[in-house]
């Protein structure tokens, strides 16, 4: 006789969802609902329709325990327990979400999105940042998406994409703000008026540095960095004069075994101004791992450096600076983050503008994460949403009524009920400005 001899069905309303009380109780706290309520957001054409902040509000929940695609989100309409624990009577369909995000164009998104994130930094307290600004590919499958197209795609070459462009503040581990754009757009494409926007939705809050790599190098936006009056180190493009000016640097210090970086001053033409650039070579024999470009100079019979080259008005010595420059690296890991577990990717309408406001509210769902993270969990190991669905919302759990009180029931047993218990009594304790500890 076997472990299981019978299987038998139940009508117990359950959920496997039962910790996202736990974003139930965020979300109330920041006050989001009231914000979106203010917002124009599309109108709900009928009384028998969805509010429009509960259409993003079920959207957010969906992509929080893993929905891929619009498809994945109608899950909801079919959990009646989560849908008690969020106060909705019914949740929207796979056509509901369609409707809804097909009905953005530029206008309601310019309205909608800017000051949505700067109401959201408003509600955060900190100070002297940095911005990590970083543009991805985004490969759509299929015909019909509006400014999907072809342009610059390593892994899928001559596929069609979007090409967003997207600001990070890595104290925080949030977005700072986020554009959609066509697959043929460069990376510098209308920078400027984005830097002026995420500048904007920071509101007076100071930018101590920005980073960004090579896709940025460009004199308009230096000098629109410069004329802001910011910091910044930015990776350069290997232009032959470039590469004519490394090769001629003879003052090479070694900082460790197998590194060595000089300083020099470079001026492209007599127009632009001389500015402060940093090289870093890596011996190839030695650190075999090692990135950066290979350059094969007359003088040489082999390859045996990697290089790497930055310009910076920051006055610290070279090696500090490249030191600065490389912990920009953890933007990628969060597009990746984003790709991965919040389905950056996956979430597309015909519409352009649709899609590109589905791509924002993504980046709200992040930043909302993100929060929870920082005034919950309170660590410095900052989980993945991944992780964190399987060790705080994963929960099977039911709803009980008993004197006109109703009751969710979480199944949880020893050292994680009293883990559980603790983080059910952090939240309501917290009210904004939120104050990061680790930050």
């Amino acid at each position: 006789m076997g472990a299981i001899d019978r299987i038998e069905f139940s009508d117990e309303k359950v959920t496997a969802w039962g910790g996202m009380q736990l974003m139930k109780q965020l979300l109330d706290k920041s006050g989001v609902r009231e914000k979106l309520n203010d917002l124009a957001l599309p109108e709900r054409v009928s009384n028998r329709s969805y509010a429009s902040s509960q259409i993003v509000e079920c959207f957010w929940t969906s992509i929080w325990i893993g929905a891929g695609r619009f498809s994945h989100s109608s899950y909801l309409r079919y959990d009646d327990v989560l849908k008690k624990i969020f106060g909705w009577s019914e949740a929207p369909s796979q056509s509901t979400y369609s409707r809804f995000f097909n009905k953005f164009d530029w206008k309601r998104n310019e309205a909608i999105f800017a000051p949505l994130q700067e109401w959201f930094f408003n509600q955060i307290q900190f100070d002297n940042l940095t911005l990590d600004l970083d543009s991805s590919v985004i490969t759509r499958y299929g015909e019909q998406q509006e400014g999907a197209k072809k342009g610059y795609n390593t892994k899928k070459p001559g596929r069609l994409s979007h090409h967003p462009l997207m600001a990070f503040i890595p104290e925080l581990r949030m977005v700072a703000n986020a554009w959609l754009r066509p697959g043929n757009t460069g990376a510098l494409s209308n920078a400027e008026n984005f830097l002026d926007e995420t500048l904007h939705v920071l509101g007076n809050k100071k930018v101590g540095l920005v980073r960004c790599d090579s896709g940025f190098y460009g004199e308009k936006f230096i000098q629109k960095l410069e004329g802001r009056g910011l910091n910044y180190v930015i990776a350069v493009k290997f232009y032959p004069t470039i590469k004519e000016a490394i090769r001629n640097q003879k003052k090479w210090v070694q900082t460790k075994d197998g590194v060595e970086v000089c300083e020099f001053e470079y001026q492209a033409t007599a127009a632009i101004k001389p500015r402060k650039y940093i090289a870093v070579r890596k011996n190839i024999r030695i650190l075999t791992k090692a990135t950066g470009k290979l350059l094969l100079f007359e003088e040489e019979q082999i390859q045996t450096f990697r290089y790497s080259v930055y310009v910076s008005n920051v006055d610290l010595p070279a090696e500090h600076i490249w030191n600065i420059y490389k912990h920009r690296a953890d933007a990628e890991n969060k597009i990746k983050e984003l790709k991965y577990d919040f389905a950056l990717d996956s979430f597309c309408v015909k519409n352009f503008w649709g899609t590109e406001a589905a791509f924002r509210m993504i980046m709200m769902a992040y930043n909302l994460m993100a929060l929870f993270r920082q005034i919950c969990l309170q660590s410095k190991k900052q989980n993945t949403l991944n992780t964190l669905r399987f060790k705080c919302f994963a929960l099977g759990a039911w709803i009980a009524q008993h004197s006109r009180i109703t009751t969710l029931k979480i199944s949880a047993i020893g050292e994680k009920r009293r883990w559980l218990d603790a983080l059910f009594d952090i939240i309501p304790q917290k009210s904004p400005p939120f104050h990061f500890p680790n930050a």
